[in-house]
C-alpha cells in the first residue's frame, strides 16, 4: 500500500493535496477531520475545534497514537484496490507520523504565508462565530503546533519534525499541481 500522511498548518492546503492526489492520481483521500466530525454528530456534540481535540486524543488513549491513521487504512482495505494509494490529512499527532513511517509511508507538511492561510480560512468560514482577526489566527495556531497535555493531544511542531516533504502552497492551485506532480511523483 502507498501511503501518504498530511499535516501542515491552517488553510496551508492539505485538503486541497489529498483531494489533488484523488482527483488526478486515483487515490483514496481520507480526512480524519471527517472522522471526528462524524463522531461528533453521533454523540450529540457541537463541532468545533475543541470538540474534534477531545475526541482525538480519547481515542488515542484508548487505541493507541496512530488509531486515525489506523481508521483510515480500514477504509482504504474496504476498498478493494481500487485506489492506487492513501492520502491522510490532517496528521495533528507525532504518533500518526510514526504510523504512517511503520507502513513505509511519507509524511508530508504543506505551509504558505500566513497572511494568505487567513484569507484561505476566513473565505471557507461557515457561520459569524467561525471568523476571527488575524491575531486571533496567529494565535490559534501557535497554540496547535505546541503540545499541552499529555501524549495523545495536539502537537503538530512534533508532526512537522517527522516530516520528510515540505511543500510551499503560496502561489495558484496550478502551480501547486506542478510542484505535487514535481515533489511526489
Amino acid at each position: 500500500m502507498k501511503i501518504i500522511g498530511i499535516a501542515g498548518t491552517n488553510g496551508s492546503g492539505k485538503d486541497s493535496l489529498g483531494q489533488i492526489l484523488a482527483d488526478d492520481y486515483g487515490w483514496l483521500f481520507v480526512s480524519v477531520t471527517e472522522i471526528l466530525r462524524a463522531e461528533a454528530r453521533k454523540r450529540g456534540l457541537p463541532i468545533e475545534r475543541k470538540t474534534l481535540w477531545t475526541i482525538s486524543a480519547e481515542w488515542r488513549r484508548q487505541s493507541g497514537l496512530g488509531v486515525l491513521v489506523n481508521k483510515a487504512v480500514k477504509q482504504f482495505e474496504k476498498s478493494g484496490g481500487k485506489y492506487k494509494g492513501l492520502a491522510v490529512a490532517s496528521l495533528r499527532n507525532p504518533g500518526e507520523a510514526d504510523r504512517i513511517h511503520e507502513l513505509g509511508g511519507k509524511v508530508v507538511w504543506v505551509d504558505a504565508d500566513p497572511k494568505l492561510r487567513y484569507e484561505r480560512t476566513e473565505s471557507r468560514s461557515r457561520s459569524p462565530e467561525d471568523h476571527k482577526t488575524f491575531e486571533e489566527f496567529l494565535v490559534i495556531q501557535q497554540a496547535e503546533m505546541q503540545q499541552e497535555g499529555d501524549d495523545a493531544t495536539l502537537s503538530l511542531v512534533g508532526v512537522k519534525a517527522k516530516a520528510d516533504i515540505f511543500l510551499e502552497n503560496n502561489g495558484t492551485l496550478e502551480e501547486f499541481k506542478a510542484a505535487i506532480k514535481r515533489i511526489l511523483f
